[in-house]
């Protein structure tokens, strides 16, 4: 049987690792929501920091008998309670973010297919115009504009990501236009919000779920990225990216501990949502499940 599986495994490597990157992804979500019943530390008490056991090594032994086996950052944080409790909001940005965003894409771009004229030019010109920008630059000036905490991170991150979503919801919806079921609920005179809200919006919304989960590893980068240049969540927060950037300026001086494994908690978290990603993307296109039959 171990032979079958293997075998399986590698006749079709992209299972395998569609299987392991749930398995991890799920893994990251049970340790986020468990994060006050199993984290060894409370890193937003100030009475359970020791600012004498400050960078402490892997391995080290606390004054109470706790070995800090991923030792402390420069605060006197426990690293495992920094990056169970950053996984807990790296993960509640970038899915109040995403889902969100997608929302709002979604609406804004079948209200444009149905409107049409002057609505889809005003709207579509606008979505031009922000995905011909670099994502970080859009993010950047948003976050600048709006200032750094964890509901303004979000705010920057939907409005990097809606003009995606609207473009997909758009070419979607513009197919449905012209259908019978369309033109039935317009003779029967049915208010404009029921027709977009109850006939095209969800026959328009599966390619957004399909786009959801590659979405949602993006927001869990431009989090990082943002706390890591000091403009996301307030480095007094342990987010990933907080944590990687509190470890960035101790490197020197070979404390690498700080930032290395946060960094490779937050890699495996991306990794894992690109991976599932990819895998709900081809399980919902037809073409790639003809290929694998």
């Amino acid at each position: 049987m171990k032979a079958a599986i293997m075998r399986a495994f590698w006749k079709r490597p992209e299972r395998g690792r569609a299987g392991f990157a749930r398995l991890v992804l799920a893994a990251y979500v049970l340790l986020a929501l468990a994060a006050p019943a199993i984290a060894p530390q409370n890193p937003y008490d100030p009475l359970q920091i020791f600012g004498w056991e400050a960078s402490s090594p892997p391995g080290t032994s606390s004054g109470g008998g706790y070995v800090y086996l991923l030792g402390t950052d420069g605060l006197g944080r426990d690293i495992i309670s920094t990056i169970l409790y950053g996984l807990r909001i790296s993960l509640v940005v970038a899915v109040t973010s995403t889902a969100i965003a997608a929302l709002i894409g979604v609406t804004i771009g079948v209200s444009a297919a149905y409107f049409g004229r002057w609505v889809d030019a005003v709207l579509m010109r606008i979505v031009d115009l922000q995905l011909s920008l670099p994502t970080i630059l859009v993010a950047l000036i948003a976050i600048v504009t709006l200032g750094p905490g964890i509901d303004r991170i979000i705010l920057a991150i939907i409005i990097v990501q809606w003009a995606t979503y609207a473009r997909i919801a758009r070419g979607v919806a513009l197919s449905e236009i012209g259908k019978p079921y369309l033109d039935a609920a317009r003779l029967l005179r049915l208010p404009t919000g029921r027709i977009i809200f109850r006939h095209i919006l969800p026959n328009s919304i599966a390619p957004a779920i399909t786009l959801l989960p590659i979405e949602l590893g993006h927001a869990v980068a431009l989090e990082a990225t943002l706390s890591f240049l000091g403009l996301g969540v307030p480095i007094d927060k342990p987010s990933l990216g907080s944590t990687v950037a509190n470890g960035f300026q101790y490197l020197l001086t070979g404390q690498y501990w700080i930032s290395l494994f946060p960094g490779l908690a937050l890699f495996g978290l991306i990794a894992s949502i690109n991976f599932v990603g990819e895998d709900v993307r081809r399980s919902l296109d037809p073409r790639s499940r003809s290929h694998d039959a």
